[in-house]
């Protein structure tokens, strides 16, 4: 019997921490986007319908839609005003993994749950039982907190990926239109010659004016998904001068130019904080090493000097 109690808290984390990667990694999987891919093109012609509906692991097509049951049911209590927070910032996130907003608040819930569970099993066994549940519930709160932080990530590392490539987009949107292209036809050989964030957005754009959106719409959309604010003043100068009759080949070449200028603040800004954010490494990493490395040798000496010289 002891023996039992003592393997049965380590089995059991390991079941929860088990469980907590599985669920985490179903819950955030497309939900339905891959399964329709393959319905387009079965009824496109491409494979057989019947091989879409039984292609994939007994695993996907069993406990996926249980985990998204699951990971909805705990989201339906959300306030709406949240959900649709949560999915402008997907959206401005580009979108990762096709999931949904209500997705993404039930494996928040689900892996807080999973975790502090977990957390407060083995914190108990080892501390007294108020410990336990503070552990367990600070660790739901940080399993709850941790995809935030990283959907965080993912936007501010889209944003700047966008900023980045915008100059040299405009350039090659400048060359485009000036040497007769429409100007949708050149937003599409600007996503054809890179594959970015800014390229699948302006892909994006061009699809939504083939099925019918106005221009200055589609550009709207484009604007608002990316939530770029050099990508924001473009399109406004450029909805603007459509509006005025303004050719936009001159559009585009004085907008080039002024995010090349913009660029090149930005890095000259950049190399000025450079040297501000080695101090702190120079000052507590490498000059306690070099004083050791120099100053080492001597100090036994430097100690035996000041020792004779106090006994003098």
């Amino acid at each position: 019997m002891a023996t039992l109690q003592q393997f049965a808290t380590p089995g059991a984390f390991g079941l929860l921490v088990g469980m907590i990667v599985v669920c985490t990694i179903f819950a955030l999987r497309p939900g339905h986007s891959r399964s329709e891919k393959r319905r387009l093109d079965a009824y496109a012609g491409k494979q057989e319908l019947k091989g879409v509906q039984l292609s994939g692991s007994l695993t996907a097509r069993t406990l996926a839609p249980a985990v998204r049951r699951l990971v909805r049911g705990l989201a339906q209590g959300m306030p709406r005003e949240r959900i649709e927070a949560t999915r402008a910032k997907l959206v401005q996130a580009g979108s990762p993994g096709g999931i949904s907003a209500i997705d993404f608040m039930g494996a928040r819930i689900l892996v807080g749950i999973l975790l502090g569970v977990a957390m407060f099993m083995v914190s108990s066994r080892l501390q007294t039982l108020m410990s336990g549940l503070l552990i367990g519930a600070s660790s739901a709160a940080l399993g709850y907190l941790l995809p935030a932080v990283w959907l965080g990530m993912r936007i501010k590392k889209r944003r700047n990926e966008i900023e980045r490539k915008l100059p040299d987009a405009l350039d090659m949107l400048t060359i485009s239109v000036e040497a007769g292209l429409a100007f949708e036809s050149a937003m599409l050989r600007v996503a054809d010659r890179w594959d970015n964030a800014l390229t699948r957005e302006l892909r994006q754009a061009v699809l939504e004016m083939r099925v019918g959106a106005p221009r200055d719409e589609a550009l709207r959309r484009m604007a608002a998904r990316s939530d770029v604010a050099a990508l924001r003043t473009f399109v406004a100068v450029l909805i603007q001068s459509s509006q005025l009759g303004v050719s936009i080949a001159e559009v585009l070449h004085s907008q080039a130019a002024l995010m090349r200028q913009k660029r090149r603040q930005r890095i000259e800004a950049m190399a000025h904080e450079a040297g501000i954010k080695m101090l702190f490494p120079l000052v507590f990493l490498v000059f306690p090493a070099l004083f050791v490395f120099i100053l080492g040798p001597s100090i036994p000496r430097i100690i035996e000097a000041l020792g004779g010289a106090g006994g003098f």
